[in-house]
């Protein structure tokens, strides 16, 4: 067997078994902790039914992470063929943890503070900030980025010096707080993020960009959003709180780097960037005109209020996302 769908196959089906019995034992735990969500006022309506739902459940992610890790670095001592934890992933890993880290912090301060809002947000970027500085510093001192970027749907790249961490910086901390505001109804971002996960996974398979951690990162990704799915999926039984959607973002941006193309994300992660675009629109458009453009951002909740039920949003998103993911795999036909 291909060594890359031995890795691809192992790590899938270890992080959806590991991520749904973790997160079925933190159900109650959670529940005994009074770890519960709070939902605010201004939301839609029937949403106060979900109060109390168990959060935090981002850290049955965290955890499932640690063990496929370990799992890994053995794996590949024993057999060498096996080893697939390169320094690139390693620091995907260790970026993702790192923002789960601060999601764990800002929900445990909505605990604390028995609200909706936990960490302030120059407080929170600050620390999302401090995590992409750290990933960036440690890809480049391991020579797993240089200063290039490449466009996508073209072969050209081109060398924009200091300026290109600027962007990276930009990339890094949009798309982990985009993929927070699509964390806002049942299963939603952990739908959309297994589809992305099923897209590093073919990556791996591809000429150039294919490779052993490629094919750990998407395994381990679409397996944890497959397991805590069994849980997360309508109607929610736990919430994955910003512990998770901000460990996910980390997963899904990060990967974006190992493809060499981190412009990509904003393709196969098109739904992630929508939603920030509507929050942005809605209160630019309410700040200039005194009018809002969306019955209620994220884009997600205007639907919502249209009358669509949370099963149709997933699933219509998820196309979307599913599509993108294509698009996104032929607009590297340039690199691969």
């Amino acid at each position: 067997m291909n060594t890359e769908l031995l890795i691809l196959l192992i790590s899938f089906v270890l992080s959806f078994i590991s991520c749904a019995l973790i997160t079925r034992y933190l159900i109650p735990k959670l529940k005994s902790l009074k770890m519960g969500q709070k939902i605010l006022d201004i939301g839609p309506r029937w949403h106060k039914g979900k109060e109390g739902t168990p959060t935090m459940g981002g850290i049955a992610m965290i955890i499932t992470l640690v063990l496929v890790t370990v799992f890994a670095l053995v794996a590949g001592l024993i057999s060498p063929s096996l080893r697939s934890v390169s320094s690139r992933v390693a620091l995907v890993f260790g970026y993702a943890m790192l923002n789960g880290l601060t999601g764990i912090i800002d929900d445990r301060v909505k605990l604390l503070k028995k609200q909706n809002e936990g960490l302030t947000a120059p407080q929170k970027y600050a620390l999302q900030f401090v995590c992409a500085v750290l990933f960036l510093l440690g890809m480049r001192l391991t020579g797993n980025i240089d200063t290039t970027l490449h466009i996508p749907f073209t072969k050209i790249s081109a060398d924009l010096g200091i300026f290109y961490y600027l962007i990276a910086v930009l990339l890094l901390t949009g798309v982990v707080n985009a993929v927070n505001l699509t964390d806002g109804i049942d299963g939603l971002a952990a739908s959309n993020t297994l589809l992305v996960g099923v897209f590093f996974s073919v990556m791996a398979f591809t000429a150039r960009l294919g490779g052993a951690d490629l094919a750990l990162l998407g395994g381990t990704l679409a397996g944890v959003c497959g397991g805590f799915l069994v849980y997360n999926f309508y109607p929610a039984k736990i919430f994955m709180g910003d512990t998770g959607s901000l460990f996910l973002g980390g997963l899904v941006v990060g990967g974006a780097f190992m493809l060499g193309s981190p412009l990509t994300v904003i393709l196969f992660g098109l739904v992630y960037i929508i939603e920030t675009a509507s929050v942005i629109l809605q209160v630019a458009s309410f700040k200039l005109t005194g009018k809002r453009i969306f019955k209620m951002a994220p884009i997600h909740h205007h639907f919502e209020m249209c009358g669509w039920s949370e099963i149709k949003i997933v699933s219509v998103f998820s196309a979307v996302t599913a599509v993108m993911c294509a698009v996104a795999f032929f607009s590297l036909k340039g690199i691969m």
